[in-house]
């Protein structure tokens, strides 16, 4: 599914696509999706020129000089700009019109994705009022994970993972970054040093701005906004790699299941 890599590339390729023009009407092919896309929300899109598009974890935050709404892509989402011209595809379920004659698709198989308005007093949306910190912002280190992360059993691969903690570390850039800074995904959150944990949230940096810089990682469902695919599966140094030898020692890697994902690691080099 989309993480936070492929949902900040979308957003930097669309940004500026988007900032600055002007919404015709957003149409609304199939509004069923994880929650309805309220009736009113059209009405409130047509003719509003946009002003930004940020993102905060996964979400993809709309803002127009006449309020806002909040993206997410769900499991197999992704938004593509393109010309009326390019043909529809069946699960094309939004169409964003521009007055410059351009479109922007939402496309959404599963339909676990959404699209809803966004507040208009500035009060923080639901969905994002419980989120933890953004990993590439400057409050979000080692002192951090270390003080959440005191008397926890749970596993530190799904602490990293948790969105209250730490918001966009999903699976693969969760298994990647404890590859690197030597951590079994199975050892408990409270038993993870702090050293160990200032050398973890500074991978888990690595790792989320390389996939960033490489578009984002298509292992099925993902297109970048230009319908390209992402390339950061190329450098995959552990995740879905099990069985196979160890890039740094030729050990085996190994699969652990951890919640409800198997998570690959080497069990010479992550202690």
């Amino acid at each position: 599914m989309p993480e936070l890599p492929e949902v900040e590339t979308t957003r930097r390729g669309l940004s500026p696509l988007l900032e600055g023009q002007t919404i015709e009407r957003l149409e609304v092919r199939n509004g069923r999706l994880r929650w309805p896309v309220p009736e009113e929300l059209p009405g409130r899109l047509a003719g509003a020129r946009i002003t930004t598009l940020a993102r905060r974890a996964k979400y993809l935050l709309l803002d127009t000089d006449r309020g806002g709404a909040l993206l997410h892509l769900g499991m197999s989402g992704s938004l593509r700009h393109c010309t009326p011209d390019v043909p529809l595809r069946t699960h094309d379920h939004l169409i964003l019109h521009l007055t410059n004659g351009s479109q922007v698709r939402f496309h959404d198989p599963r339909r676990f994705g959404c699209c809803l308005p966004l507040p208009e007093t500035g009060e923080v949306h639901p969905l994002l009022a419980a989120l933890g910190p953004e990993p590439l912002d400057a409050t979000f280190n080692g002192d951090y994970l270390f003080h959440r992360s005191r008397g926890r059993r749970g596993p530190v691969k799904a602490f990293i993972m948790d969105q209250d903690i730490v918001v966009g570390v999903g699976n693969i850039y969760a298994t990647e970054a404890l590859f690197l800074a030597g951590i079994r995904p199975g050892r408990a959150a409270g038993r993870v040093t702090r050293a160990e944990y200032e050398r973890l949230a500074g991978f888990i940096r690595t790792v989320l701005g390389a996939a960033i810089e490489q578009g984002g990682t298509t292992l099925r469902d993902f297109l970048r906004e230009d319908g390209t695919h992402g390339y950061f599966r190329q450098s995959l140094r552990v995740y879905g790699r099990a069985g196979e030898p160890c890039l740094e020692c030729a050990t085996p890697l190994r699969n652990r299941r951890i919640g409800q994902r198997t998570s690959a690691y080497c069990p010479t080099c992550q202690r």
